[in-house]
């Protein structure tokens, strides 16, 4: 088994940037900018304003902007604005989503 790098952004940090990461980010803080990473992990209290590309993406928190992924988990603590590009789109009840979506092949 390959042990993966996780870059974790804790809920006192802020950047106004892009992040880039061949592996795993996971926000809990304050993003303004894209984020591409093979996964992408934000929880309740995060707040990303950009646009994310990844593989796979589970976001809770504030979201606003474009999501390009394979795999998209939206959890019921989410707050999502904007487009998502995905293979596969999973939704809990609770979530507030003001969204477009568009299947990939």
């Amino acid at each position: 088994m390959v042990n993966k790098t996780q870059s974790v952004l804790f809920s006192n940090i802020k950047i106004k940037g892009n992040i880039t990461t061949k592996e795993s980010i996971i926000i809990y803080g304050k993003v303004t900018g894209n984020i591409n990473a093979e996964l992408v992990e934000t929880f309740e209290n995060s707040n990303i304003e950009g646009n994310i590309t990844s593989k796979n993406i589970f976001i809770g928190g504030k979201f606003k902007g474009d999501i390009n992924s394979d795999r998209v988990y939206i959890r019921k603590v989410a707050d999502v604005e904007g487009s998502i590009k995905h293979k596969t789109l999973s939704i809990k009840e609770g979530s507030v989503l003001k969204i477009i979506t568009e299947t990939k092949k």
